[in-house]
């Protein structure tokens, strides 16, 4: 008979055990090797079996990767799954699961998993969890530290605290207490931004990747405009065309009173007799050339006759035809 213990660590493990586990509950080499021959259980990894000959879950993977690399633990993208669940779009369960394991060992990693051995590993781990897995901020910095692109930092942050699991001030503190982390500087503007609802990253990304890249005309930037009942401050304002361009950094929480503000926003604009063009993330830093056609586009139904420059050969202004000259009276019948 088999020690009890036993089934109890097969459902805490989703179906998973090691031979460690079992020796130290009682049971033998013996009880493994008739478990394995009448296929009640089956060896996936040395040492590590499944209860069953199915086709192991993501879950089961990741309990055999972690016994199998003990002590180990989830980390990355394959942490974050396990907190925020299956439903985190960022996350393919068919993939590699990704593991931590303490600095100084050496580790050959078996088919199907990515080993990484970040500093402190031992203070970084919830050893609770089921399975163990890095800390859900510690996470999310590292994965949002090695995107890239700009524009995927901007969106895992902004993905981590819409699931409301964490919050921009805790993975500011992470930030803060790394002696190194790679974009420090972007990750410390991305959160601030988050944490206060304003979009300064963003604004500074439009002007270096769509209005000086592609010689866009110069605006005005952060004016206040006033009309009875109404007050606001825009990111940027083509005075003379009568346009104006909202630069909207929120990634999520975009509530009833946000909108409500907007569209008062967009009300005084149109007191004024021009127009709002609004512009998130994706446009700017993800895809600035076809933002900056687009928004020629736009500039020359409004009147504006200069011509901007595509960036490189393969920039969305490109191409866009040259405006012709038009008659003095109707330019300015067009601003």
């Amino acid at each position: 008979m088999e020690p009890t213990s036993i089934p109890a660590r097969l459902a805490r493990q989703s179906g998973v055990i090691s031979r460690a586990q079992v020796l130290h509950a009682g049971g033998t080499p013996a009880d493994i090797a008739r478990r394995l021959r009448r296929r009640e259980w089956v060896r996936l990894l040395p040492g590590v079996y499944l209860d069953h000959t199915g086709e192991p879950t993501w879950l089961q993977r990741c309990w055999v990767g972690v016994l199998y690399h003990w002590p180990a633990a989830l980390a990355g993208v394959s942490a974050i799954r396990a907190v925020v669940g299956p439903g985190w779009r960022r996350h393919d369960d068919a993939g590699p699961i990704e593991l931590a394991v303490p600095q100084r060992r050496h580790v050959v990693p078996r088919d199907g998993y990515v080993i990484t051995r970040p500093s402190g590993f031992f203070d970084r781990v919830h050893w609770g969890a089921d399975p163990p897995h890095v800390r859900l901020d510690h996470a999310g910095v590292d994965v949002a530290a090695r995107q890239r692109d700009p524009f995927e930092v901007v969106a895992v942050l902004a993905d981590l605290c819409q699931s409301r699991r964490t919050a921009p001030p805790r993975l500011l503190d992470v930030v803060a207490g790394r002696g190194k982390v790679a974009q420090r500087s972007l990750l410390n503007e991305v959160l601030r931004d988050l944490d206060r609802g304003t979009c300064s990253v963003l604004e500074r990304e439009f002007l270096h990747r769509v209005e000086i890249p592609h010689a866009l005309p110069s605006p005005s930037r952060q004016q206040r405009r006033t009309a009875p009942g109404l007050s606001a401050l825009h990111d940027v304002e083509y005075a003379d065309l009568g346009l104006v361009v909202e630069l909207d950094g929120r990634l999520f929480h975009d509530t009833a009173g946000q909108r409500d503000r907007d569209l008062d926003r967009d009300l005084l604009v149109a007191t004024m007799g021009a127009s709002t063009v609004r512009l998130g993330w994706g446009q700017v830093l993800d895809r600035p050339c076809l933002t900056a056609a687009r928004l020629v586009a736009v500039l020359r139904q409004h009147g504006w006759t200069g011509q901007p420059t595509p960036c490189s050969d393969a920039c969305d202004l490109a191409a866009l035809p040259a405006i012709p000259s038009r008659p003095p009276e109707l330019r300015l019948r067009a601003g």
